[in-house]
């Protein structure tokens, strides 16, 4: 064959699995702070796939800024002793693909910059993790300002800006492909 047909095929990230219910959970995996906190809220939502049919063997990962919009230097992410605030939580989906976190709203990490909170899924069928931002829905300005909504057609931003619910809870729901699919992120080297 000459170089020009040669054709490189990619290695996947994980050729079986992957079994996340071994190892990975931990006590209060999904409690960053105690639902008692002063200013707890849930973060919630449902994860599909293409069809809009749960999946129920995902599992989440979020990383956020405390109220403040600092970033916590605390080690022991996977400690949990209700009142460190380590900004790490995990979450493997109920059998209907709902999931559910009990953290703070992340503030501002820069003075007019929109708070958002960072989460990566894990699911069946994806040989990688995706990355995907939820943002609060209250502050327009800097939703508007914010370089990476920015850059995205307006019917795609919606899919990274949470809804609040009465009770000031999130809901944030995953799609994985399809109409409505949630806007995923590459980072270079990763």
């Amino acid at each position: 064959m000459s170089e020009s047909t040669t054709k490189l095929v990619a290695t996947p990230g994980q050729t079986i699995g992957p079994f996340y219910g071994f190892a990975l959970p931990y006590e209060k995996d999904s409690q960053l702070v105690h639902r008692a906190h002063t200013g707890s809220i849930r973060l919630h939502g449902v994860v599909t796939d293409g069809n809009g049919s749960p999946i129920p063997d995902s599992m989440l990962e979020i990383w956020q800024a405390d109220e403040r919009g600092e970033i916590s230097r605390e080690t022991g992410s996977l400690v949990r002793d209700d009142h460190t605030f380590t900004g790490f939580g995990r979450v493997a989906v109920d059998n209907v693909g709902h999931y559910t976190f009990t953290t703070v709203n992340p503030g501002a990490t820069e003075q007019g910059k929109a708070p958002f909170i960072s989460m990566v899924v894990f699911a069946r069928g994806l040989l990688n993790r995706l990355f995907t931002r939820i943002y609060l829905p209250e502050d327009t300005e800097a939703l508007a300002n914010d370089p990476l909504l920015s850059s995205l057609p307006e019917e795609r931003r919606k899919t990274l800006i949470a809804e609040r619910e009465p009770n000031g809870d999130l809901r944030f729901d995953i799609r994985l492909q399809g109409e409505g699919e949630t806007v995923f992120l590459t980072y270079p080297g990763i």
